[in-house]
């Protein structure tokens, strides 16, 4: 009787750590695996003709020197 006592006592309570564990709120979150999707979404987005133009057209309107382009050799487009 004690045996069995002992061996649902001590099961039951692993059970309950690893439910508690389970639980938590942060284990599946990696913030390596976040950074590396923000990098390929840049990525991706600088590589595309469309990114490409929106951050020319961000950096026009945004900055630069007042003439519409940053370097003094560009041309403007």
């Amino acid at each position: 009787m004690i045996d069995t006592l002992a061996l649902a006592l001590g099961h039951g309570l692993m059970a309950i750590a690893m439910l508690r564990l389970m639980m938590r709120a942060g284990l599946d979150d990696d913030p390596l695996i976040g950074a590396m999707t923000a990098e390929t979404d840049s990525n991706r987005k600088s590589a595309s003709a469309s990114g490409r133009n929106a951050a020319r057209r961000a950096r026009d309107t945004g900055g630069g020197n007042g003439t519409g382009h940053d370097a003094p050799g560009e041309a403007a487009e």
